[in-house]
């Protein structure tokens, strides 16, 4: 039977979650999805879980913050003025709002503070700092 190598692409149904059960994503309602192992689309904890399992396994795994989207990074943090946020969407505190990023990209920011003029936007992964438990079930190896 075959098991998952370093460049297998796979096709899994997935979930993640937060410590406190709070689902993340998931498509285990859905179609699987593929992917491909060390492309980047999952993160090293992720493609480590998965690694010599085999079709029609599933695994769960809670990863650290470091295994999963890494640490917030204060560099990543930036001021914006509150003039510049549409009228229609004032900015609150853990909203995660998307802002246009070079070459036509949208990069997701989390706002974390505010003050009378500003807010304060960090630009880490959102899931940054944050434990996941991260559930697949590989539904098969292409």
């Amino acid at each position: 039977m075959k098991t998952v190598k370093a460049d297998s692409r796979l096709l899994l149904l997935f979930k993640m979650e937060l410590e406190d059960g709070t689902e993340v994503e998931s498509n285990f309602d859905e179609e699987a999805i593929e992917f491909e192992i060390g492309n980047g689309s999952l993160t090293a904890g992720m493609e480590d879980a998965l690694i010599d399992k085999k079709e029609g396994e599933t695994v769960s795994v809670v990863l650290s913050p470091e295994l999963a989207f890494g640490m917030p990074d204060e560099n990543n943090i930036h001021s914006i003025a509150l003039e510049d946020f549409p009228d229609d969407l004032p900015p609150e505190v853990n909203q995660v709002i998307a802002f246009d990023g070079p070459d036509d990209t949208e990069i997701m920011g989390t706002i974390i503070g505010l003050s009378k003029n500003e807010a304060q936007v960090d630009f880490s992964h959102p899931l940054s700092g944050r434990i996941i438990i991260f559930t697949a079930h590989i539904v098969s190896i292409l």
